[in-house]
């Protein structure tokens, strides 16, 4: 959650699915302003969570510059243009997964 706080994504969220999906525990949504903008918000995420061992399963959308999906397993990170996170509305499909508190998320995280 650091690397996204550090560069500046907007409206950061964090989705509790664990209850809800099999696949994963958590959604990290956030969004960027720009293609650039999401780019250096990828760059930030991996190269913060290779530092500690993580690295993505599978990445999608990076080349286009919407919306983003970087899978750890044990959570997705999605990361979207303004127009194209509303269009989609992940908080509002997965409305009954509770929101992780994002100071208690990255105080989790450590430095």
């Amino acid at each position: 959650m650091a690397a996204i706080i550090d560069q500046k994504g907007e409206h950061p969220a964090i989705l509790d699915v664990s209850e809800l999906l099999v696949v994963t525990d958590l959604f990290v949504i956030t969004t960027g302003t720009s293609r650039p903008h999401l780019r250096s918000l990828v760059d930030g995420i991996e190269r913060q969570l290779k530092a500690i061992g993580e690295r993505p399963l599978r990445r999608e959308g990076v080349e286009y510059g919407k919306w983003v999906l970087l899978d750890f397993g044990h959570f997705v990170v999605h990361l979207f243009d303004e127009e194209t996170r509303a269009m989609y509305d992940l908080e509002r499909l997965w409305a009954n997964a509770p929101r992780v508190n994002i100071s208690e998320a990255s105080a989790a995280a450590g430095p």
